[in-house]
């Protein structure tokens, strides 16, 4: 592997580890108050910290300096020097998403939109440059501290004194003195070694004694370099891990050296030989300006850092979109096994293929079925490497009902459940967006303002409820609310008003509450940016169609709502039922089948002459028949009797008539349209077991169809 194509995929762990410590700091926040313990900030200034510093290291100048700002802040709210209010825990929440969308940009080698992280920058730098007012319940930080601009007392240096001398102060005390010599370019990485300092001061009481010896004269200073090194004595039994990890995104760049002391005297460490090595120590700690780093001056050590990565965008081709899975190394292992064992039972069949004797037969068959069995664990293996937590998508909901409630002036309280439930990584990518659609809706129809539900006898705060579990083979996916419900009336008036209903047409209220995903429909009245526009559940349930799936909705007024999704767990393997239509075979998922019934002529109907109905209990059913909508030839009459498959769709059933069924079985999916164009109705196609290739049905589009070519059916079966 050449070194750009290593350093690509550096950069590429960079950014996967980058966004998880985004969403630390997204989750964090959101459980942030005014009253926050403090690790909960230490989690979030690490993460910030970590990204700073990988930014940093790989040359993302942008990315560091802006979170520079954010890191500054929440070290001021960790060291309780400053509150944690609600306006600054909006401020790191906006610039959360901000440095979202740089590292986005970094990755896609776009530019950042660089007016919105001016802003927020501007705006981070106006909140730091307030007095801050300490925070009530924060503890305050170690007495000694180092000096400014950290917020902290600073340690009075002592007198001039010989390097690696332990001060009065510590003498029968143990301890570390820590030399470090920090490389000259360590603050155009937007290190600040004041800040390291105030990290040791927490570890215990720290003397800090600087070296201005290899400072150049004014005129021919540069303040972006870094021309001082020090002497740091640390007092008390300390890890030296701990120190280390102070120290650990400088590490590899600057000289650091560590002495342990146990007694009176701490050991003396030599001055470095190396040129920003000191000859004399200065009893004195540098002045902030000194070692401030000038940001609108690092546009040249910005470019030159960024010369690999371009260098390898350059000689990679252009690239597709490509995804990643963590997998974890048990199911990696078990994969692995599963190998093993196929490579044995391969072994003991190759034995049959040299000298095959008929009373070897039993143990063929027994190879055989060993076979099978290694060959279906393998392939539940690899499927469950592409199974990923829901979590994943219900990750961004406490975020978005944050927003939202600030913005709707709502109080809600979100419960989530399931969320470990396992599904397939495709399905989980497309049904973010309808999650999305659902839980907007929810706040902004179904979750009423706080009078109201105080009003109507509830609690002010309304309850959200996201839920996932399996079921039958299936994943079921529920967005619950206490609010209002669903306004019957309302919805019906409207549906009327724009011509969707006869006037003189009564509908069950499963019927009625179905209406909302009719396209354009909505009740709101008025549009906002939040819903409005009547396109929402139309996507919702085209997009959860599209993915095999089907959408319920359970409504009581003035009690709530429950949407339910009925999804299959992958989109590569289908559990389906084999059908025959004359010479043809095709293939028909087992989640769109309701039932299968022999059909009796008696219970057919005829309506206007050419659309036939079948009698389903006390419902009316329209009838399929394949043979006409694909062109196959077929001696069946109307009327005749045959097997009917009682399809759903749309939340509506027909009845697909076919010629005689076949066995159930698992088939894999291959795509149609790489090689042909799409067909309406036709989901793919799969090899069977002999050979032959059989399609498979796509029942929403058959039905649409369907519908197409009898409009008079489709009149009916809109209100059966």
């Amino acid at each position: 592997m050449s070194f750009d194509l290593e350093m690509e995929e550096i950069f590429k762990v960079f950014f996967e580890e980058s966004v998880e410590g985004l969403d630390i700091m997204e989750s964090s926040l959101l459980n942030l108050d005014v009253s926050a313990d403090r690790e909960t900030i230490n989690t979030i200034f690490r993460a910030a910290h970590s990204i700073k510093g990988g930014a940093a290291t790989f040359g993302f100048m942008e990315v560091s300096a802006f979170t520079h700002g954010v890191e500054t802040l929440l070290d001021e709210m960790r060291q309780g020097t400053r509150g944690v209010t609600q306006d600054a825990l909006q401020l790191l929440l906006q610039s959360v998403d901000c440095m979202r969308e740089m590292l986005k940009a970094t990755q896609d080698k776009q530019p950042v939109d660089a007016p919105r992280v001016a802003a927020l920058s501007d705006e981070i730098n106006q909140l730091l440059a307030t007095k801050p007012e300490p925070a009530g319940a924060a503890p305050a930080p170690a007495p000694v501290a180092a000096p400014p601009p950290v917020a902290a007392a600073p340690v009075a240096a002592p007198a001039a004194q010989p390097a690696g001398d332990a001060p009065a102060f510590l003498e029968g005390s143990p301890g570390w003195v820590i030399r470090f010599v920090p490389h000259p370019d360590i603050l155009k990485l937007r290190n600040e070694p004041t800040r390291m300092f105030a990290e040791l001061a927490r570890l215990g009481p720290l003397d800090v004694v600087a070296d201005l010896a290899a400072l150049p004269p004014l005129a021919t200073l540069d303040a972006e370099d870094c021309h001082l090194s020090w002497t740091l004595t640390l007092r008390g039994e300390i890890d030296k891990q701990a120190i280390e990890d102070v120290f650990d995104w400088v590490d590899a760049n600057c000289k650091i050296e560590y002495r342990h002391f146990a007694g009176t005297a701490a050991p003396a460490i030599p001055a470095a030989p190396a040129a920003p090595a000191p000859a004399a120590v200065a009893a004195a700690t540098p002045a902030p300006a000194a070692v401030a780093p000038a940001p609108a001056a690092a546009a040249p050590a910005e470019e030159a850092a960024r010369a690999p990565a371009a260098a390898a965008a350059a000689q990679k081709p252009a690239s597709t979109e490509q995804g990643s899975i963590r997998v974890s190394i048990d199911k990696v292992d078990n994969l692995i096994n599963l190998i093993g064992e196929l490579v044995i039972t391969q072994s003991m069949l190759s034995r049959f293929g040299e000298n095959f004797d008929i009373a070897q037969l039993d143990l063929l068959k027994e190879g055989l079925t060993q076979l099978t069995r290694n060959t279906r664990e393998l392939q539940e293996s690899v499927m469950q490497i592409r199974m990923l937590p829901i979590s994943f998508a219900f990750n961004r909901f406490p975020r978005l009902v944050h927003d939202l409630t600030r913005k709707l002036g709502k109080k809600v309280e979100l419960k989530v459940s399931g969320e470990g439930t396992e599904l397939d990584k495709t399905v989980l990518e497309k049904i973010s967006d309808p999650l999305v659609h659902l839980v907007r809706n929810a706040l902004d129809h179904g979750l009423e303002k706080p009078e109201v539900r105080t009003a109507a006898g509830k609690s002010e705060v309304g309850l959200l409820e996201l839920n996932a579990f399996h079921e039958g083979g299936n994943i079921v996916i529920e967005v619950k609310d206490d609010g209002g419900g669903l306004n019957k009336a309302r919805i019906l008036g409207r549906a009327r008003e724009r011509g969707l209903v006869p006037p003189d047409l009564e509908l069950s209220d499963e019927q009625i509450h179905n209406l909302i995903f009719a396209p354009g429909f909505s009740t709101a009245e008025v549009i906002s940016d939040v819903s409005g526009r009547g396109v929402g559940m139309d996507v919702v349930r085209r997009n959860i169609q599209d993915l095999g799936g089907h959408v319920h909705i359970f409504s009581t007024e003035g009690k709530g709502s429950t949407i339910r999704i009925r999804l299959p767990l992958t989109l590569a393997i289908l559990d389906g039922q084999l059908v025959k239509v004359g010479p043809e075979t095709y293939i028909t998922s087992l989640v769109a089948i309701v039932e299968t019934i022999q059909v009796k002529k008696d219970r057919v109907n005829t309506v206007a002459g050419r659309q036939e109905l079948f009698r389903l209990r006390d419902d009316y059913i329209p009838i399929i028949r394949l043979h006409e909508l694909f062109g196959i030839p077929a001696d069946r009459r109307p009327g005749d009797e045959g097997l009917l498959v009682v399809v759903e769709a749309d939340g509506k059933r027909y009845g697909v008539l076919v010629d005689d069924l076949g066995a159930q079985q698992q088939v894999v999916i291959k795509s149609l349209e790489t090689n042909f164009q799409q067909v309406q109705g036709l989901a793919g196609a799969t090899i069977l077991g002999d050979g032959t290739v059989a399609l498979i049905l796509d029942v929403p589009g058959l039905v649409a169809l369907f519908n197409k070519s009898n409009r008079p059916a489709a009149a009916l079966a809109a209100v059966a």
